[in-house]
């Protein structure tokens, strides 16, 4: 059965929770999945909202986390408390909750123990919390010592960075395991275009470029940029940023990080990501035309690769994305809309998208349950 979906707007958690309880169905079938993501307004009271929508709905295992703005089919939601929720089935066993991992992943390799050989964890939907010292390393940690395909994103907030894994946690990372039987369609999308080519970093200290094709830093970055451009560091820091090239990537892929600072008495420029000498960087420029024509590139894959569409969907998208890169009205939204149709949808905008375990900047991942 397709998944079911609720939006609801209120600052009090049970009034919150009863609007969306009456709304969801409660699956039949197969063991229930729920999804809930809350504005930071309502994070305080999320312990509470969780606690009367499950006992309203009977669902027990949810996962979620904290966005500054959420995501529901064909709408954009800001500036307000609210929650969206989902509701679905997967076959007993095929879809478990991923406790938190901080320090070590050992609840990771106890929970992949229990697996059956003969169809194993894949997909990982998982959130973090980009204030904890860890989250990046288990993240690519996950990548490198397992299968499993890690999507997701960290939460954004202006307090609270809390998720739900069963229930309210804190920790670096949460998530979500489904078995390889599940099926899902999963890919991103870029939200900005590469202004210059590839270049070699041939010295550099930390997250700072000193030289690139063994020229300063800063030169090389004026001449990708333009003149106009590099009279004015100041306006330029504000839609360029710099991209790191996945390594082996057949698709050209490459991780966004933003300017930290430039230095143009000894022609340095920070970025926010630890480098080294030997590493690849160019510099793009967000793009909101790039950004849709690449959003609907997206849109036509998963089209393709699921030509009966999907019981539901999750959608995390950057906060630098949305109404910042496309305009009021909802529009990324209502693109993945006219897409896909109105396939049940929830998410939120994140502080990093997570994608192939690896951390994106200005993109929007995109799963569909098949």
């Amino acid at each position: 059965m397709p998944f079911s979906i609720a939006a609801a707007e209120g600052a009090d958690a049970q009034t919150v929770a009863a609007s969306l309880a009456a709304r969801l169905i409660t699956p039949d079938q197969g063991e229930a999945l729920g999804f809930l993501y809350v504005t930071d307004a309502l994070a305080r009271q999320l312990p509470e909202l969780l606690d009367s929508l499950g006992e309203a709905t009977g669902v027990k295992r949810w996962t979620g986390t904290v966005g500054i703005a959420l995501c529901i089919t064909g709408r954009e939601i800001y500036d307000r408390p609210a929650a969206v929720a989902m509701l679905g089935s997967f076959p007993e066993g095929r879809a478990r909750i991923l406790a938190p991992l901080t320090e070590n992943d050992d609840p990771l390799v106890a929970l992949l123990e229990t697996w059956p050989s003969d169809d194993p964890a894949r997909l990982a939907l998982l959130h973090a919390d980009p204030t904890q010292g860890t989250t990046t390393a288990i993240i690519k940690h996950i990548g490198e010592t397992t299968q499993l395909f890690g999507v997701g994103g960290l939460a954004s907030s202006q307090g609270d960075y809390a998720h739900l894994a069963g229930g309210v946690v804190n920790g670096a990372v949460s998530g979500v395991l489904f078995a390889e039987s599940v099926p899902v369609a999963t890919a991103h999308t870029q939200g900005c275009t590469p202004i210059g080519p590839v270049h070699r970093i041939t010295q550099a200290n930390s997250n700072v470029l000193i030289q690139l094709d063994g020229r300063p830093a800063l030169d090389v970055f004026e001449e990708d940029i333009g003149e106009v451009l590099a009279r004015d560091l100041e306006r330029a820091g504000g839609f360029i940023v710099a991209g790191l090239p996945v390594p082996g990537s057949d698709t050209r892929d490459y991780l966004v990080r933003n300017l930290v600072a430039v230095d143009p008495g000894q022609r340095l420029v920070a970025i926010g990501e630890h480098v080294r000498e030997g590493d690849e960087v160019l510099f793009c420029r967000r793009d909101g035309n790039a950004a849709l024509e690449d959003l609907r590139r997206m849109l036509a894959d998963l089209k393709r690769r699921a030509p009966d569409g999907a019981r539901g969907a999750v959608y995390v998208s950057c906060l630098g994305r949305g109404r910042h890169q496309f305009g009021e009205g909802s529009m990324e939204l209502r693109i993945i809309a006219e897409e896909l149709g109105d396939i049940p949808l929830v998410g939120f905008f994140a502080n990093g998208e997570i994608f192939h375990n690896r951390l994106y900047g200005y993109t929007g991942v995109l799963t569909l349950f098949l």
